[in-house]
């Protein structure tokens, strides 16, 4: 793995290869103490090369762009919460509110877009650590980091996101790059059938292919709604070239866009981008690079079905030393008890 050129070869103990294999095998506490102890090598070591680099999201999309088919596929925004509760006086560390707990709570924003292509290969490609410093929006993070993406080559489809990133000037926008999208909108948006007749999204009848109505300030879009638990919601597809879009295609689209919120999941349960423990914001930041970044590689072994998950991919890292324990616990081999209990209990 080469993330940028060095002019010379690194004598470092703590490389990103390394703090990225261990933020995938660590079952439990991933600090730069953990880490120190299982490699051998200074906790100074790790906390160093956690100052020292200078990681951007252009490193990692260079890297995830390498397995992906960048013509065609579904490019989807959402933002998730690192929850820090018991985090004081650490860097980009703020309220916002989550999805997860149902309302505002302490921890780092983090907003992403995550990729999908044709081959249903899905990585993410940009991100933005919400700062509250620089005075911006998620929003217009959003729309830098799109602008980012077709710069450096991504060519969408589609782009799609949910009602928080559907605001007008965020759909026209991708209006302008000749880019379809689906977001989803609230049940009180405002559409017309009729000219000069405006009616919220869900007062109308909508069949299961979408209907064709104006959007307000915007334009033309076609309107879908799907009910799961009780609870309906409403999207708009806007289409730059008068194609045929059904049902099916909707739903191929809504499926994809959900990539990205088991994204949010794996990056917390396997890559461990939650467990920090430095407080400055260069560290905070290639912290979640490297977490990021050790998504992508394991997205790149399930590529090559190295494993059929990435969840597989942990489990089995312990497979052996559990089985051993519980063979010879059970033949009354105490003698090695306490080898694999250190294991075990690490």
């Amino acid at each position: 793995m080469k993330v940028r050129n060095t002019t010379r070869p690194t004598t470092a103990q703590c490389t990103l290869p390394k703090y990225m294999g261990f933020l995938i095998s660590e079952p439990k506490s991933a600090t730069c103490t953990r880490l120190a102890e299982v490699t051998g090598f200074s906790h100074d070591s790790a906390n160093r090369f956690l100052l020292r680099e200078n990681y951007q999201p252009k490193d990692m999309y260079d890297e995830a762009s390498q397995h992906l088919n960048p013509v065609g596929g579904t490019l989807s925004v959402d933002d998730t919460v690192l929850d820090k509760p018991y985090s004081n006086s650490v860097a980009l560390v703020g309220h916002f509110w989550s999805g997860k707990h149902h309302r505002t709570v302490k921890g780092v924003n983090l907003v992403t877009l995550y990729y999908t292509d044709t081959s249903e290969h899905h990585m993410p490609v940009n991100y933005r650590i919400y700062d509250k410093s620089e005075g911006k929006t998620k929003n217009d993070y959003f729309r830098e980091m799109l602008i980012e993406v077709l710069v450096w080559g991504l060519k969408p489809a589609f782009v799609t996101g949910d009602s928080w990133y559907s605001s007008v000037v965020n759909l026209k926008t991708i209006r302008n790059h000749q880019t379809g999208f689906m977001f989803a909108v609230e049940k009180n948006r405002t559409v017309s059938l009729v000219k000069g007749l405006w009616e919220q999204v869900q007062s109308l009848d909508i069949p299961d292919d979408g209907l064709d109505v104006w959007l307000k300030d915007f334009g033309k879009v076609r309107l879908f709604r799907t009910t799961l638990k009780d609870q309906r919601r409403h999207y708009v597809v806007y289409l730059p070239e008068e194609v045929t879009f059904e049902r099916s295609d909707f739903l191929q689209i809504h499926d994809q866009h959900w990539q990205i919120e088991q994204y949010h999941r794996a990056i917390k349960q396997v890559c461990h981008i939650e467990h920090f423990q430095v407080r400055n914001e260069r560290p905070v930041r290639n912290h979640i690079f490297a977490a990021i970044l050790a998504f992508v590689y394991l997205q790149k072994m399930q590529i090559k079905q190295e494993f059929i998950n990435i969840y597989q991919h942990q489990r089995k890292l312990f497979k052996e030393t559990v089985g051993a324990f519980v063979e010879n616990f059970a033949l009354g081999k105490e003698h090695l008890l306490p080898k694999f209990s250190a294991v075990i209990n690490a």
